[in-house]
């Protein structure tokens, strides 16, 4: 999700307030709205939920996939839960970049002129993006489907393990959130973003079983949330996940600990997103 900078304008629809608040879930919506209206408007946007997916899915399973032996299952069974979780991971930057470039160019201080709910800008904004994650994570299961992926397992079963990987990427917008009111501006939110968040995506199981990297290294991804939401994803469908045989608590119980990871990191970042929020837009 790359970088949102309209103009107040770009929301059409945008209702005209009189003096009392209108209740939250309408600012929220309507402030959706506009981001959704933004990216439809910009197809470039759309290129990290409906491109970039397709692609790292095809070089990851024929590329790198042709040189890593799994016993127990094929790679594509394997990796197209990393997938979705290297790519949801990855993308999360646009939040702190689409905030930071809001922030600059004036749309906030627009918005903070209207008679809203404070919140709203951060939340519609987390909501627009969680809505570009289910797509991305569509996209990745399709592409998969077609080049042989299969679950192994139960509709219910199969909704909870997309669903983990979406709490997760809730939980990072929300992370990122609080970055992008910390830098000054796009290109240090993007800067910074990618040195925190590649080696979280790529220090983990996502890609590759950890049992043939280095112990030190094996202990940080086995306790990688990245790997808890991966091996997660891998159990609920019924594909191959050799994490299991991993002593590490999130490993053996990776659900519980994906869960917890998403809820925690929520719990802490939200408030903190909103407070930051606050601050920086206090006159």
């Amino acid at each position: 999700m790359t970088q949102l900078a309209p103009a107040l304008d770009a929301a059409p629809g945008l209702p005209a307030r009189s003096g009392t608040f209108s209740r939250p879930f309408r600012d929220v919506a309507v402030l959706t709205r506009r981001n959704l209206i933004h990216i439809a408007r910009e197809p470039l946007q759309l290129s990290d939920v409906l491109i970039q997916p397709v692609l790292f899915t095809l070089l990851f399973i024929y590329v790198l996939g042709s040189g890593v032996s799994l016993a127990g299952g094929s790679y594509k069974d394997f990796a197209v839960a990393g997938l979705v979780v290297l790519n949801l991971t990855t993308s999360v930057m646009g939040t702190a970049v689409g905030l930071t470039t809001d922030l600059n160019t004036g749309t906030i201080d627009r918005f903070r002129a209207l008679p809203i709910w404070r919140a709203a800008v951060l939340v519609s904004r987390s909501v627009a993006d969680i809505l570009s994650a289910v797509l991305c994570t569509t996209m990745v299961l399709l592409t998969g489907l077609v080049i042989g992926w299969r679950p192994h397992t139960s509709v219910p079963e199969f909704i909870a393990g997309f669903a983990i990987p979406l709490l997760f990427s809730y939980a990072l917008i929300w992370a990122t959130a609080c970055l992008g009111m910390v830098t000054e501006g796009p290109e240090s939110a993007q800067g910074i973003g990618l040195v925190i968040l590649f080696p979280l995506a790529i220090v983990s199981n996502a890609m590759v079983p950890t049992s043939g990297m280095p112990a030190f290294v094996r202990t940080i991804a086995d306790w990688n949330p990245v790997s808890a939401v991966a091996a997660a994803m891998r159990q609920l469908f019924g594909n191959p996940n050799p994490s299991a045989a991993a002593h590490a608590w999130p490993m053996q119980h990776p659900i519980a600990a994906a869960i917890l990871w998403s809820v925690a990191i929520l719990a802490v970042t939200a408030p903190l997103a909103v407070h930051l929020y606050r601050r920086r837009t206090t006159d």
